[in-house]
């Protein structure tokens, strides 16, 4: 009776020991939710790591655009510097054509300056001729070359200025006499003692004249 007993109580402390070791197993084997918060551990590293790419791929992508931003600054001021030196180069050539112009018109009127005392002279000995000798070949010759002339400074913008009859105007007349005529009306040209001459919208010589009233 004795042995069966102490058989009884080992057999009961080896299913004890047995049940132990199963409850450490258990405690060390990994449970569902063990899994489960593993797997939510590798997503979110996932995630992580997905996002430090994405953040490497913004910190090169604005890196790129800082880049071109900088390129696109000196394209703007490269093109703003040649539209400022074209802008010049056309004030530059616009001031040099009106200079041009002007050097061009002052000599020209120089020219006609020294012209017009030869026509003054022929138109004084073409007013002496008798009227007999106006038929003169060498009468007839100097006559056609008085009008040559005249064409010729008349295509190049040389005008005689309006005098007899017109009213005095100090812009375009020199008032060298006056007379009392009751032919005439108050402040107007009686007689023209000396032609005068413009060239384009310029006054080479005013007429000499005689006012009346």
């Amino acid at each position: 009776m004795a042995e069966n007993k102490s058989e009884e109580v080992k057999d009961e402390m080896l299913e004890d020991t047995s049940e132990e070791k199963n409850k450490e197993e258990d405690k060390t084997a990994p449970t569902e939710e063990t899994l489960e918060d593993a797997d939510q551990d590798g997503e979110t590293l996932e995630e992580s790591g997905e996002d430090v790419a994405k953040d490497g791929e913004d910190k090169k992508g604005l890196f790129k655009k800082k880049k071109k931003d900088k390129k696109d600054e000196q394209i703007e001021e490269l093109t703003d510097r040649l539209r400022r030196q074209m802008a010049e180069f056309e004030n530059f050539r616009k001031r040099t054509e009106k200079e041009k112009s002007q050097m061009y018109d002052m000599g020209a009127k120089s020219i006609v300056e020294k012209v017009l005392p030869v026509i003054d002279n022929f138109e004084r000995g073409l007013g002496a001729v008798p009227e007999d000798k106006a038929e003169d070949p060498f009468v007839e010759g100097m006559n056609k070359i008085y009008k040559q002339m005249m064409t010729m400074l008349e295509e190049a913008g040389v005008k005689p200025i309006e005098a007899v009859g017109a009213e005095f105007d100090p812009e375009f007349h020199n008032a060298v006499m006056h007379v009392e005529d009751e032919s005439f009306g108050e402040n107007v040209i009686a007689e023209e003692l000396q032609k005068g001459y413009m060239y384009r919208d310029t006054v080479v010589r005013h007429s000499m004249v005689k006012v009346a009233n």
